[in-house]
């Protein structure tokens, strides 16, 4: 049998990767900073970068990556934000709560 009656299929090579949005690596880096070494500073720079990456990847119309990363690092500030509001409130507002409420039963006491 020849070659020449099958001859094999051509085969292109592999699109290149595309190139990654830097401010989604950015964000995710800092992301992950927020949770670790500078929390509110960390995160605080997660969500801005984040939200810039996604404009970003979204305006390239498909010739930048990274939108897992710019989503990762979204929620990454986003969670450690919310999670330092929460401690803030529970650490300071509530005693505060606390003393507003105890003052008038504390002038009470005196009276007796």
């Amino acid at each position: 049998m020849s070659d020449t009656a099958n001859p094999q299929p051509v085969q292109m090579p592999p699109p290149p990767p595309k190139p990654t949005s830097t401010m989604a690596i950015v964000s995710l880096i800092t992301g992950i900073t927020g949770w670790t070494i500078l929390p509110m500073i960390g995160s605080l720079v997660a969500v801005i970068t984040g939200h810039m990456a996604k404009s970003e990847i979204k305006r390239s119309m498909g010739s930048l990556g990274g939108n897992g990363m710019a989503t990762a690092g979204l929620i990454l500030g986003y969670l450690s934000l919310a999670l330092g509001l929460c401690i803030c409130v529970v650490f300071v507002i509530l005693p505060l709560i606390g003393l507003g409420i105890s003052i008038p039963f504390l002038n009470n006491l005196n009276t007796y």
